[in-house]
């Protein structure tokens, strides 16, 4: 049996586009792993079973490890006997964190390794068609993220800092977020986009702008006092991550956002993680 950890991730900085014509919207993120992250294992299926399980306590509904799975098999072949696929969840789930999207990548990863390695760039295809956040945590760290989330570019480790992490109790399904969005019109041109994308590549410290964070609380007010409460706990910047509802704080050190945490009922500290996290290990 073998293990693997799927961080969860923040989006530092997130610009949105207007649709594309397959209705799909570009998009330039700087997005970070952090140390809040699921539990995967993987091994034989209990006697009997005809295909893959996957057991994740909490979690009702089809699973995008499954389908990562799945498709990790057609791919290439790989003809192992049934595998149970067990999760135990520490990533808030449907909370713009990217949680079910880490395990899918994760997921890839296990298989890969029982399967005696593949290609990079196959892990890489292959997530990109599960889903667009799927691709920047094939490999656990800070990466750089646009077209539609499917090109991935690996920036260097940050200097460590601290976050504060506040899960809601709400839920909000990225698709919704996306419509509110398009309502509100606030998409950038293409040109912002480049810009953007451009700065990020040379390095320049991402601007803490979240483009969804004014659909996300419309949906969901309550997230308004949740920055709020991140912002008067010392953050140096209070945001929404991805599509929320989960609001992060950023932090000077380590340190500073264990306190912080303690001080706010539901929160939890974390640091930023790298391909440490990538490792696949005996359970």
């Amino acid at each position: 049996m073998i293990a693997a950890r799927a961080p969860g991730k923040v989006n530092l900085s997130l610009f949105v586009g207007t649709p594309r014509a397959d209705g799909l919207h570009p998009l330039v993120s700087v997005v970070q792993s952090i140390s809040l992250a699921d539990e995967l294992t993987l091994g034989p299926a209990p006697t009997g079973a005809t295909g893959d399980v996957v057991a994740c306590p909490g979690v009702e509904g089809p699973n995008l490890a499954g389908r990562a799975l799945a498709a990790f098999r057609a791919a290439t072949g790989w003809d192992a006997p049934p595998q149970r696929l067990e999760i135990v969840k520490r990533v808030p789930v449907a909370a713009g964190m990217g949680g079910g999207s880490a395990d899918a990548a994760a997921a890839l990863r296990l298989a890969a390794h029982a399967a005696g390695g593949v290609p990079a760039a196959l892990l890489h295809e292959l997530a990109a068609a599960l889903g667009a956040d799927v691709p920047s945590q094939v490999e656990p760290g800070r990466v750089l993220m646009h077209g539609a989330g499917e090109r991935v570019e690996r920036l260097g480790d940050p200097e460590p800092f601290g976050l504060v992490i506040v899960p809601s109790p709400h839920a909000l399904s990225t698709p919704e977020v996306y419509r509110a969005f398009d309502g509100l019109g606030g998409g950038r041109a293409p040109d912002d986009l480049d810009r953007e994308l451009e700065s990020a590549r040379a390095g320049v410290a991402p601007p803490p702008v979240n483009d969804l964070q004014a659909a996300a609380v419309a949906l969901c007010p309550p997230i308004e006092r949740a920055l709020a409460d991140v912002g008067a706990a010392g953050a140096a910047g209070a945001m929404v991550s991805g599509s929320g509802p989960t609001v992060f704080g950023l932090f000077a050190t380590p340190a500073a956002a264990e306190a912080a945490a303690a001080a706010l009922p539901g929160a939890v500290a974390a640091v930023p993680v790298g391909t440490e996290y990538a490792r696949v290990r005996a359970a």
